[in-house]
């Protein structure tokens, strides 16, 4: 530790984001970044705090200590090396993680001004890149071959260490591209595609083969490719969206979040769609249904298609206005209210929200039938009980995005040599666990192959 007194004498600086007016006519990243010397002002801050509470919340068991202290001295090459240490694309969590080292932080108990260690560890990994410290390792081969189904964040990060461990590896996806949420869920304005177009060319240079357009079921990874391959890793990810069977679920108009953000990426991509496929917001009242990520990420995409309002209803209560959260106290995660670049951007948002019918016209949606709800608790515990509370309203709408989380997918008895990870094993969750489990499965997988 470099600045032993840094956390007295500095304060918390974020890089903040391109002004509104600005950023919502483009799909263009909205973070900024700081200037080198800010940088390693606020890489100081990270104090020798004995237990290191930020490694602890880290699924990657990032050293945030240690790469800190090496951004300070100015040694970005060691900063690298210490945070692809544990981390496999830093490029990608340090523009999407919800960080959550940063809410575990020792500076967050003390005056809830925690080290920028997101936005540290995104300038380490663009300074590696431009600085030439990333260069393609080719391992020597141990002669067995692996395969990975599902090219999102689980399964190139699996794919990754087996390749590294000299396994020959083959990623098969179903969609034209890897990346699985990264590329098509997440909006170029928080991650923009090329980041990933760049990992991937570095991996294929270190000899990981793609195979694109190859949607693998269940049924030919046990009776094919468990055969062909010294193992398989299964991670598909939770492609299975909630549904809302409401009345007039099948007006036009009403889609799955997925429907517009993938397409919306697909087009920035140059993919055509005609008329009657294009999904798009331009000139319309946007109700976005689900108060998560996703549902945030619909809200920034509507802004940037011309929308004329959007409205974010959630059927759970408010959250409290933290920054701390009685239920869940440091160094825990605090499930506090959350506003995103995109809710700043313009948006009406509603909790104890609960949809009784979508309405329409000639089979068009022209709105949504909402009831103001409460929650009670449960007499038998689990799951408190809903209950009426307000009269049943109309919210106009020609646009309703579902945006309530996925289903945890089922999966049948595999051969022994068949490992699942990721979102298709645990359920929907955040990029940097997907990517820890991806990696722990490469372990099991090298010592299952190694006894």
């Amino acid at each position: 530790m470099g600045n032993p007194k840094a956390f007295l004498e500095i304060h918390r600086q974020e890089a903040g984001y391109r002004p509104i007016h600005d950023r919502i006519h483009d799909f263009g990243e909205v973070e900024q970044t700081l200037n080198t010397h800010q940088r390693r002002e606020q890489a100081s801050r990270c104090m020798d705090c004995g237990v290191p509470f930020c490694h602890w919340a880290c699924p990657l068991g990032n050293k945030a200590p240690e790469w800190n202290d090496a951004l300070f001295k100015g040694d970005w090459e060691l900063a690298y090396q210490l945070l692809t240490s544990t981390n496999p694309f830093p490029e990608f969590t340090g523009r999407i993680c919800p960080a959550l080292c940063e809410k575990a932080c020792v500076l967050n108990r003390y005056n809830h001004e925690p080290t920028t260690n997101r936005e540290d560890e995104a300038s380490i990994i663009e300074a590696a890149f431009r600085e030439g410290y990333i260069q393609p390792h080719i391992p020597e081969r141990n002669g067995k071959k692996v395969a990975v189904i599902g090219a999102g964040p689980a399964g190139l990060a699996a794919a990754n260490d087996l390749n590294q461990m000299g396994y020959t590896v083959t990623v098969f996806e179903k969609n034209e591209a890897a990346g699985g949420l990264l590329r098509y869920g997440i909006p170029n304005f928080k991650l923009n595609k090329t980041i990933i177009d760049r990992r991937l060319s570095l991996m294929e240079e270190e000899g990981i083969t793609f195979k694109y357009g190859e949607a693998v079921e269940p049924a030919a990874v046990a009776q094919q490719f468990a055969q062909q391959f010294d193992a398989v890793v299964i991670s598909t990810g939770t492609p299975t969206a909630r549904d809302l069977k409401a009345p007039g679920r099948e007006l036009k108009g009403v889609h799955f979040a997925l429907e517009l953000l993938s397409q919306q990426n697909r087009v920035l991509a140059g993919m055509e769609f005609s008329k009657d496929e294009r999904i798009t917001a331009k000139g319309k009242d946007v109700l976005v249904i689900g108060g998560g990520d996703t549902g945030s990420d619909c809200i920034g995409t509507a802004h940037r298609q011309g929308c004329k309002s959007v409205t974010q209803i959630e059927i759970m209560p408010k959250p409290v206005e933290g920054p701390e959260d009685p239920q869940n106290p440091w160094p825990n995660w605090p499930r506090t209210l959350k506003t995103t670049s995109s809710h700043e951007e313009g948006c009406t948002r509603r909790w104890n929200i609960n949809t009784l019918e979508f309405l329409g016209e000639n089979g068009k949606l022209t709105g949504v039938k909402v009831q103001e709800i409460d929650w009670k608790p449960n007499p038998e515990g689990g799951r408190p009980i809903m209950v009426e509370k307000g009269k049943p309203e109309i919210i106009k709408a020609e646009l309703v995005l579902l945006a309530m989380g996925f289903l945890k997918p089922e999966h049948p008895e595999y051969p022994k040599n068949v490992f699942v990870c990721g979102d298709a094993a645990n359920g929907a969750s955040l990029v940097v666990r997907a990517m820890a489990s991806g990696k722990q499965t490469a372990q099991k997988v090298n010592t299952f192959l190694s006894k």
